[in-house]
């Protein structure tokens, strides 16, 4: 049954504020994405915004969620034909996070912060690492039998060097934009034994 009323308004309004609040880091960074310019961005006040999630680190997780939630859908990793093509996707998505310069310091600045334990964002950035590695993983597997990988290389490996070096290239880029980083990791990629058969 579809929502109604207040509740329907209210889940309404969050996609709305979250919707902007990407707009506004993809525009401003993640420095200038403050509770106050994501407040003026969707007419609310301060308290207005935070009274849709409660407070300031639950709403830069939800916007988190929310940014994982459209990649989800671009990539689909739950497609059965996943792995083709998934050289290309993984450089793709990397190009992608380069132009996406504010969401990516967002991830990044979140992803630091939340080592610990009890940060509010601790499990979704370490399910964000393990849902990673566990696609890539059984793509790489698949991969082997088609003679794409190394039949003696280890999948579940190759998958966390890859989570690594992408979140890695990125932060290189952050620092020195004359770097080349989506040919670097096709670079890497080529070393780890990658190759992708022609389709025909």
């Amino acid at each position: 049954m579809a929502a109604r009323g207040p509740y329907a308004k209210g889940v309404a309004k969050r996609a709305e504020i979250l919707e902007t609040a990407l707009d506004v880091i993809a525009q401003n960074g993640y420095s200038g994405a403050t509770v106050k310019e994501l407040a003026d961005a969707v007419g609310l006040s301060q308290n207005g915004l935070l009274h849709y999630f409660g407070s300031k680190d639950a709403l830069f997780l939800e916007i988190l969620r929310f940014h994982s939630d459209i990649v989800n859908v671009e990539v689909d990793p739950e497609h059965t034909d996943f792995t083709a093509g998934l050289l290309a996707r993984i450089l793709a998505a990397l190009s992608d996070s380069l132009e996406e310069t504010g969401r990516s310091r967002l991830m990044l600045s979140v992803t630091m912060e939340a080592t610990s334990e009890d940060h509010i964002a601790h499990d979704f950035i370490r399910y964000r690492y393990e849902s990673f590695r566990e696609v890539a993983s059984a793509a790489l597997t698949e991969m082997q039998t088609r003679g794409e990988f190394p039949a003696d290389a280890d999948p579940v490996a190759a998958a966390a060097v890859i989570a690594s070096a992408f979140d890695g290239f990125v932060i290189q880029w952050m620092y020195d934009r004359s770097l080349d980083v989506v040919g670097q990791m096709a670079y890497m990629l080529d070393a780890l034994g990658l190759r992708e058969t022609e389709t025909p």
